[in-house]
């Protein structure tokens, strides 16, 4: 399980990443089940960005791997990401920029989504939040 404060410093230290590229980002913890921990969007992100961020949290979280993974994984096939992406609700999102968050022992109690940057952007912040 990842904790409330342990989500939000991610988050925080995500931010002043993000800040420090001069880029403009939103961000999503998610529990290992995917599940919302915490959000922000900082100001001049784009609207959409959150939304985003979680999909690719929500990713790195139900495989345990970055979410760029599943990108790769699914680059020839178009239909079956799609297939996937409605069956779990638009929740699937195999774009860079996701990270698993694993405990000191390395099981996965979370992820960590980014977006708003380009794909290697999103990836190099959370990456750093993460340390």
């Amino acid at each position: 399980m990842i904790a409330l404060d342990k989500a939000q410093a991610l988050i925080g230290a995500g931010i002043e990443e993000a800040g420090r590229q001069n880029l403009k980002l939103a961000f999503a913890v998610v529990d290992a089940a995917g599940h919302l921990v915490a959000s922000a969007r900082m100001d001049g992100a784009p609207w959409i960005a959150p939304d985003v961020a979680l999909g690719k949290a929500w990713t790195a979280a139900a495989y345990g791997l970055p979410s760029a993974a599943q990108g790769e994984k699914m680059q020839e096939l178009h239909a079956f990401s799609a297939s996937i992406s409605a069956a779990t609700g638009g929740r699937y999102t195999p774009q860079i920029g996701g990270l698993p968050i694993t405990d000191d022992g390395g099981a996965v109690i979370g992820a960590i989504g980014a977006s708003g940057g380009t794909g290697q952007q999103d990836e190099d912040v959370v990456r750093a939040a993460i340390g």
